[in-house]
């Protein structure tokens, strides 16, 4: 199920229902995915309460406890997952896409999260599996990729000179 409780540019919940389960067979989840597409506000209310983080973030994965203990059968529910409008259209006006097609990228994570990768301990498999499905998908460069790309590049001021301290200067 997907509800646009916030809506987005150039995207219907027909259309993001299509890709969620397009995106599901390639990442051969099993089970449903629910999507909700909401507010910083609601995500941040979300993440202070399941994940103890009082900020608000682009992409939150819940997956069902009835998936994690069913890995070898289909699951009736693999999780939901909610993801900011707001923080959406954002990174797609600094990346130079549709905000349609940013959360698409970040619904991809999401059901990566439910099938049970997890980018912070598994030696880059998830970035690795969401690199090939982006690309499978039609996708431009994924969550992780960019993540990673922003560590490595130094952080330069408004004359593209790296401050001493590595931080933006005003």
């Amino acid at each position: 199920m997907v509800i646009l409780q916030k809506k987005v540019a150039g995207l219907t919940q027909e259309s993001l229902e299509r890709f969620v389960l397009r995106a599901r067979g390639a990442a051969r989840l099993r089970g449903l995915a629910n999507v909700l597409v909401t507010t910083s506000a609601t995500v941040r209310l979300l993440n202070r309460q399941f994940r103890g983080k009082n900020k608000a973030t682009d992409v939150l994965s819940f997956p069902s406890s009835a998936a994690a203990s069913k890995r070898r059968g289909t699951a009736a529910l693999a999780g939901d997952i909610a993801i900011s409008a707001e923080i959406a259209a954002q990174n797609s006006t600094r990346l130079g896409h549709s905000p349609a097609v940013e959360v698409k990228i970040l619904a991809l994570h999401g059901i990566l999260h439910l099938a049970g990768f997890d980018h912070e301990r598994d030696n880059g498999q998830m970035a690795r599996e969401e690199m090939r499905l982006r690309q499978l998908l039609n996708l431009p460069v994924a969550l992780i990729e960019r993540t990673q790309a922003m560590k490595r590049e130094p952080v330069k001021n408004r004359r593209g000179r790296r401050s001493a301290s590595g931080m933006r200067t005003p």
